[in-house]
């Protein structure tokens, strides 16, 4: 599966559990998700984005995705919590992930005289990861983010995404995705029924 097994999607509710559903396979797909993501600004040339970023994106999306699950599993009474001091190499990595400074951004005028992003010249791998990385760290760090960590609970979906709905109580990452398969199924089963 390529980056854009994502479909597209960026409808987790933060860029870090973003990059968690995608799977970057090439540094093309990396440079587009990059961009699509908001990380690199329209314009911005990604031949800069070479195959050796690949592994450290896909290490950074691993160590999210395990903090990820543990605050999920805790919450909803799966395994013990890790006791402070215990050897915890997610975490030790996405800490040195978020070490490094973001990406320098600035504002220039378009041709209508509105504000916009200045495209990158020249994007480092370091500072893109640590912007991803810092995002994990807000959220795994804000209680009140962290309560609001939920797994989808479309058929044959893994997405983990934000709720922040009113009540609590979505579901699914997207409605009109995974809430809409789940709809139509129970239709089908519902026919199914009628029909025998």
């Amino acid at each position: 599966m390529g980056i854009g097994s994502n479909d597209g999607r960026f409808d987790s509710g933060r860029v870090c559990l973003d990059l968690v559903a995608a799977r970057p396979e090439g540094p093309e797909e990396l440079g587009g998700w990059l961009t699509a993501a908001g990380l690199l600004p329209s314009g911005t040339p990604l031949g800069a984005v070479n195959a050796r970023w690949v592994a450290p994106f896909r290490e950074l999306r691993d160590c999210v995705a395990g903090l990820v699950d543990a605050q999920i599993d805790r919450r909803t009474g799966g395994p013990a919590p890790v006791r402070r001091g215990a050897p915890d190499g997610a975490l030790t990595r996405l800490n040195e992930f978020a070490a490094s400074a973001p990406p320098a951004v600035t504002a220039v005028r378009d041709d209508d005289g509105e504000l916009v992003r200045a495209p990158i010249a020249r994007p480092e791998c370091a500072a893109l990861l640590a912007a991803v990385a810092r995002d994990a760290v807000d959220l795994l760090t804000d209680p009140v983010a962290r309560a609001r960590l939920r797994r989808c609970e479309g058929d044959g979906c893994h997405r983990v995404y934000l709720d922040t709905s009113r009540g609590r109580r979505r579901r699914w990452c997207s409605s009109e995705v995974c809430g809409n398969r789940e709809r139509v199924a129970r239709h089908r089963r519902r026919a199914a029924l009628t029909r025998a």
